[in-house]
């Protein structure tokens, strides 16, 4: 609010143009808003001001001070943000955040605040005076709200304090921007228990690794961890460090660090994970591990790239200790369960798992193989990359560039007297013509592809070059699966639908009235997201005689489709379905990875 709104308060008779003057005089010398200061001079009283701002604007006004503010809605935004705009939420119904503003005119803020919290946000305005005491109140008195002197960790939006940094960045001093006792208030002290394993100390010690930056980086680490997230991504841009989370499958901002601190926080995860700091041009690939305490390890897989204003780093969590390998804990229907355990359990033949990236087939095979690990098989596996290691397997990690790969591990495993040969993915004419000889010299072969449903990938390894005939020996069972966020126990609860959605989902009419749904509403526990953690969908097609035979009269992948449902096979949608019913996900989980049957 500028001028226009003296202007309009000369216009109403709230305040004459001579103390309009002097308000503004006072603006320009001190700072500050124009209404603090026509308040602070004893222009206009304050109730005065927010009725006048709440006719203005058509937003009510409010009482903070008369009202208690839950804590839960408190936390969905940031004390960095509330001190920086004189904003706090005040209250929380279903999709909506009422949000009390000093200007309830500042759309940019509003949309921030969308944005950030993924509520629609209804404004209303109350005085500059009871949200800076509503501040100090739910957010704790430290710090300077005017200014925004520190800023919380755990409010998870890094901001940077120009009065600290001079135009070029240079002499950044990090506990200046960042509170980082913020950090060990969040993890519990767990950041200077932090123990990277085999890191390059003699970079690292010549280097200018401040403590900071290592607590900060240890703190980001500890945090995707205690979030359950699955891949945290460092993003450069002009004038913002941002990193973000996965969480269940969906991407998810988490806070901007200074532009200044980019290199060092980049040659930090660097030296972690073993890579070349000084190459800056190049993609690189590593593997950071580290000892949590209590003898907990926790693996990252490393991916840098260079993009237009730095190196963005990625990484991937592999936390062996949350691997989910027993398969009744997956998610598979109990028909499905039951077809994929007499396969596994073949002296021969080929299974294969097929989804998109990201699906869970690593899971998937790595929960066959654990069940199949006894010491009387011969156990080999080639991947890329190797995401866990196990006892009991011989895994070899795959280099392409000093030519091992998918199939010439392959030939070398047939000499290595083999019962059951895993292959990270088949993607090439080559590495598919040797699986399926393996498997049909007395091995059972387990590997993936990528193909959108198990019918598919019939026609898939036709296009490579197999042969209908070999591909009806070997193959045994395809599954297709896919990965759908779950609803949040905590806030559940039922909701309803348009009968003629259910019917399109494949519910017969009959069963329409009776069938419950349900969805989160969001809360703590998940974050407002109202979904937690992440289960499976899966499409089991044995290879039955019947579709083998479609196999060898090359037919379409809709009538092998066709048939195998027939034959009993669930769809990945009649899957999800049957979880909708279960009162597992949401219809629009299932709606967003799986297409209609036809």
């Amino acid at each position: 609010m500028t001028e226009r709104l003296g202007e309009l308060l000369v216009k109403r008779n709230y305040i004459n143009p001579e103390q309009l003057k002097k308000a503004l005089e006072e603006q320009k010398l001190k700072g500050g808003r124009l209404e603090s200061n026509l308040v602070r001079l004893g222009y206009i009283k304050e109730d005065e001001l927010l009725s006048f701002l709440s006719a203005q604007y058509r937003v009510p006004s409010v009482k903070i001070s008369k009202m208690e503010i839950n804590p839960n809605v408190i936390k969905l935004v940031p004390s960095s943000i509330s001190k920086k705009y004189f904003i706090i939420p005040i209250n929380r119904m279903g999709p909506k955040l009422t949000l009390a503003m000093s200007d309830p005119s500042n759309i940019v803020v509003i949309d921030e605040i969308k944005f950030m919290t993924g509520f629609n946000v209804e404004p209303v305005v109350a005085s500059e005076t009871e949200i800076i005491d509503a501040i100090k109140k739910y957010y704790g008195g430290g710090g300077n709200v005017a200014g925004m002197g520190s800023v919380s960790f755990q409010a998870a939006d890094f901001e940077l304090d120009d009065e600290k940094i001079n135009a070029s960045g240079d002499g950044i001093a990090i506990d200046d921007v960042v509170d980082l006792d913020d950090f060990d208030k969040l993890v519990h002290g767990a950041v200077d228990n932090v123990e990277v394993v085999e890191a390059q100390q003699n970079l690292e010690d010549s280097i200018d690794m401040e403590g900071p930056i290592i607590k900060i980086v240890n703190g980001i680490l500890i945090k995707a961890i205690k979030l359950g997230a699955s891949d945290i991504h460092f993003e450069p841009y002009e004038r913002t460090f941002r990193v973000r989370y996965r969480i269940d499958g969906v991407m998810r901002r988490d806070m901007s660090l200074p532009i200044q601190i980019k290199n060092a926080m980049t040659s930090r995860l660097k030296i972690m994970a073993r890579l070349d700091i000084a190459e800056k041009r190049l993609p690189q690939d590593g593997r950071i591990k580290l000892r949590l305490g209590k003898g907990r390890e926790m693996d990252f897989r490393v991916s840098t790239i260079p993009i237009l204003f730095g190196e963005k780093v990625v990484l991937r969590l592999l936390d062996k200790s949350a691997l989910q390998l027993d398969m009744t804990k997956l998610g598979f229907e109990e028909s499905s369960l039951v077809d994929l355990k007499a396969s596994i359990h073949k002296p021969v033949g080929m299974i294969l798992v097929t989804g998109p990236t990201g699906s869970g087939k690593t899971t998937t095979l790595y929960s066959a193989l654990s069940e199949l690990n006894k010491e009387t098989e011969n156990i080999i596996t080639a991947e890329d990359p190797i995401e866990y290691n196990f006892m009991g397997i011989n895994q070899v990690q795959m280099h392409e560039e000093i030519g091992l790969t998918f199939a010439s591990a392959l030939r070398s495993f047939l000499r290595q007297d083999p019962d059951i040969i895993m292959v990270g993915e088949i993607r090439d004419f080559e590495t598919a013509q040797i699986a399926v000889q393996a498997s049909l010299t007395g091995h059972l072969v387990l590997s993936t592809v990528h193909t959108n449903d198990a019918p598919g990938t019939i026609t898939r390894l036709i296009d490579m070059g197999i042969e209908p005939f070999l591909i009806s020996s070997a193959v045994i069972l395809i599954l297709a699966q896919r990965l759908i966020r779950k609803i949040c126990m905590d806030c559940r609860e039922p909701v309803k639908v348009h009968p003629q959605l259910l019917i399109d989902l494949g519910i017969p009419p009959d069963e329409v009235k009776s069938f419950q749904v349900y969805k989160g509403k969001g809360c703590p526990i998940c974050n407002n997201t109202g979904y937690k953690g992440r289960i499976g969908l899966y499409e089991v097609m044995p290879m039955r005689e019947e579709v083998k035979e479609l196999v060898l009269s090359r037919a379409s992948t809709s009538e092998i489709k066709k048939e195998a449902m027939r034959l009993g096979m669930k769809t990945l949608r009649q899957s999800g379905v049957m979880k909708i019913k279960d009162g597992v996900t949401t219809i629009e989980e299932v709606l967003r990875s799986t297409i209609e049957d036809r």
